[in-house]
């Protein structure tokens, strides 16, 4: 069975991109866990409440076939934070399905890992990719290799279905 991880920050997360994203991947048979910077509840932007799996410190990548980074405004919290760039270069080192929605791209971009690929993201975000030496799309959903970037919430449910194609 093919195993996911998703990155969610601890408040402010995007509804829609974890619980559609998440629903089309356990539909497809796909176990999920959630780290988060905490292991208390967190809360997305329209209300919605998860208690994550575990914290970004005690994340093992080499355990997951997929992980996927969650936008919303407090994923900006992960921008510049060195265990969600670990995690991010430890999936792209491995092969790993690599996959971020909304802003979380930038969390790849910072950590290095989308340098010279093809990548979407939330509008806001798209003149740090650029600057990050990205090839920009402006696409709801960007797949490069194993690299998969979504614009936003209206694209979570294509995202999770490009995440299960690729596993």
């Amino acid at each position: 069975m093919a195993k996911a991880l998703m990155v969610v920050a601890p408040q402010n997360f995007r509804d829609e991109e974890l619980f559609h994203t998440k629903e089309e991947l356990e539909s497809a048979g796909v176990q999920v866990s959630v780290a988060s910077k905490t292991s208390n509840l967190a809360r997305g932007m329209l209300g919605g409440t998860i208690r994550p799996n575990m914290t970004l410190a005690d994340v093992n990548v080499g355990e997951y076939n997929a992980v996927i980074f969650i936008g919303g405004s407090g994923a900006s919290t992960y921008f510049n934070d060195s265990s969600a760039h670990n995690i991010a270069q430890q999936a792209a080192d491995s092969n790993k399905v690599l996959a971020a929605i909304c802003i979380a791209p930038s969390i790849l971009a910072n950590a290095g890992v989308l340098n010279g690929k093809r990548a979407t993201c939330f509008p806001s975000e798209a003149q740090n990719l650029k600057a990050n030496r990205v090839a920009y799309t402006g696409e709801d959903v960007t797949q490069d290799g194993r690299i998969i970037t979504a614009s936003g919430p209206e694209a979570a449910r294509e995202f999770g279905r490009r995440i299960v194609n690729s596993l």
